[in-house]
């Protein structure tokens, strides 16, 4: 209605562009800004929010162009660092994340949750007493948020501090008792504590309370597992693949016990669904090549365990893995060839008695061919 009244009010068309990226509306939203851009190029808003469009998009390149010039119009904007310092975090660049974070925060010490940001950043950086830092400072002005009391408690978890972090994941379920999030950490931190009555309890709560929590299903099933209750750790297991989770350690975990459970194209879809996540991660190729290789598959576990020897050329453990994974697909030729790639200088006993079974087999199966040469040509004659 008021741009009916006003087709061309950049202040109103600016509130609509917004509306539509929160509705996931971009291309909508992307013209209104560039109607704007036209009614007055000077309007840095306009430039200021396509950074949040661009983002969501994916188009990294675009959003930065839009701070750009943003900033040839105000180069103080608040808005515009804490924009662009989202791009950067998603991108995995948290240095720069936390230089323009820290940079809205002195422009603007009261912006939501800027500490909460800096201190996620500061995380994932591994700077554990910095984050600490930004979590106190975000709790000092913002003491009921719960996305903040939480996270600090996952953090908190994560460092090693058990009794805090119960402390605040039990404040939030003093005032939200239907937290799920919450309760399933309360269910880890017994699990911690191997207190296994009480984290189930927890686990099934959680799970009652919100169907789609990721985790308790997960948990349930190893404990099930580690009871022998092969049935009940597979459905379990099952249905928290079904929550399509994207945590490559508990992907990894489930298609551990899913090959064990031998259950090979659950354990394969966990190990391929982690390479998405994590490709550069050597371990996870290793799994995946086992997982291959009992399916049949062998010429694509070959692939897979020549890949993960190319990742890590220098790790022992890997290379001797990798070689007896090989040895049990009975390419003995692959299998000398991967071990011959590690420096004979740093070559451990063990190493040595795999090499020696290796180059027996492939003795063995030089003889076996010259007899069989040999037995050709005397047959003949």
């Amino acid at each position: 209605l008021a741009l009916e009244l006003n087709p061309n009010d950049i202040e109103t068309l600016n509130c609509l562009a917004v509306d539509y990226t929160r509705g996931g509306q971009y291309d909508i939203a992307l013209d209104a800004f560039e109607q704007i851009e036209k009614i007055d190029p000077n309007f840095e808003p306009c430039y200021c929010n396509r950074i949040i469009t661009y983002t969501e998009m994916g188009h990294y390149e675009l959003a930065e162009q839009m701070f750009y010039l943003a900033q040839q119009i105000n180069e103080k904007c608040p808005l515009c660092f804490y924009n662009i310092g989202n791009l950067f975090f998603i991108r995995r660049d948290f240095k720069k994340a936390v230089w323009c974070w820290e940079r809205t925060a002195s422009l603007e010490p009261s912006h939501p949750q800027i500490n909460y940001r800096i201190a996620q950043a500061y995380w994932n950086l591994g700077d554990k007493d910095m984050a600490r830092h930004h979590f106190i400072e975000e709790l000092k002005t913002n003491p009921g948020d719960i996305d903040v009391v939480f996270d600090f408690g996952i953090f908190l978890l994560h460092s090693g501090n058990i009794s805090a972090a119960a402390e605040k994941f039990n404040r939030i379920l003093e005032t939200s008792p239907d937290f799920a999030p919450a309760i399933f950490c309360i269910g880890e931190i017994e699990l911690n504590r191997q207190n296994f009555p009480a984290a189930e309890r927890y686990y099934r709560r959680a799970m009652e309370i919100d169907e789609r929590q990721a985790g308790p299903r997960f948990r349930l099933g190893q404990m099930a597992f580690a009871m022998g209750n092969k049935s009940e750790a597979f459905n379990f297991l099952c249905c928290e693949l079904e929550l399509d989770i994207d945590q490559p350690e508990v992907l990894t975990s489930i298609g551990i016990i899913m090959m064990k459970l031998c259950q090979v194209d659950y354990a394969t879809h966990c190990f391929l669904k982690v390479s998405e996540l994590d490709p550069t991660n050597s371990v996870n190729y290793l799994n995946l090549a086992k997982a291959l290789a009992l399916r049949g598959e062998d010429e694509d576990s070959q692939q897979f365990l020549d890949y993960a020897v190319e990742l890590e050329s220098e790790n022992l453990a890997l290379i001797k893995q990798a070689a007896k994974i090989s040895l049990r697909l009975g390419n003995l030729q692959n299998s000398a060839l991967i071990l011959s790639q590690y420096p004979e200088d740093r070559r451990d006993l063990s190493f040595t008695m795999l090499w020696l079974t290796i180059r027996f087999g492939l003795l063995r199966d030089e003889i076996k061919q010259r007899f069989s040469y040999l037995l050709k040509r005397f047959r003949r004659r």
